[in-house]
């Protein structure tokens, strides 16, 4: 077990997830509902990759979509079953490690991933691990969408910059648009920035 992996399960333990409970990323909303510039999404089969206790899980699944959410915590996933039960949606929630997608045989052809503050918290080699795995999740043409802190916004947290992102999903992914995510959906919380990036066909 990686020390961020015991990290969370500790915070999960004692009951301290600020992360939780948290609006829905602007990002989320405008990529999956559309706005005045962007067509909605299709409904399809969707991966939300460090899942936490569901809420962008459920979200998608009223929104139509398939949906499997992925995390390490059980303690995470137990509340997001009991959350996706009570807005009596269905969801597939399965503790996996994300850098090891493949090896928890969480699937592939997926034509929305979404990851809301998971690649900001890995270190440089994890980092490239879950791109191979995400990739490979991926349908030829499927979205991506990464919320993530900046480096030095939030103690504890590595934090990842734009150059970095870029780097990291310049084979095999197409950045399509990134900018700030808007402070208000955050409560308040450090900068944060959003990557939407297509999977090349």
């Amino acid at each position: 077990m990686s020390s961020r992996q015991l990290l969370y399960r500790v915070l999960y333990r004692i009951g301290f997830a600020p992360w939780d409970g948290h609006p829905l990323a602007k990002s989320l909303q405008t990529l999956v509902e559309g706005d005045s510039h962007t067509p909605p999404l299709q409904p399809g089969t969707a991966l939300d990759v460090g899942c936490g206790t569901g809420d962008n899980s459920i979200y998608l699944a009223k929104h139509g979509w398939q949906v499997t959410g992925v995390d390490f915590v059980a303690t995470a996933l137990d509340k997001a079953r009991a959350k996706a039960a009570a807005e009596n949606v269905d969801i597939r929630f399965e503790q996996a490690d994300v850098t090891r997608l493949s090896e928890y045989g969480i699937g592939s052809g997926f034509e929305l991933i979404v990851d809301n503050g998971c690649l900001h918290g890995m270190n440089a080699d994890d980092r490239r691990s879950y791109v191979r795995e995400v990739t490979a999740a991926a349908a030829p043409g499927a979205r991506l969408l990464l919320v993530e802190f900046l480096r030095g916004t939030i103690f504890g947290v590595p934090g990842i910059n734009p150059d970095e992102v870029e780097t990291l999903f310049a084979t095999d992914w197409k950045m399509l648009s990134s900018g700030p995510e808007p402070a208000e959906a955050r409560k308040g919380q450090q900068p944060a920035r959003f990557y939407v990036f297509e999977r090349d066909s």
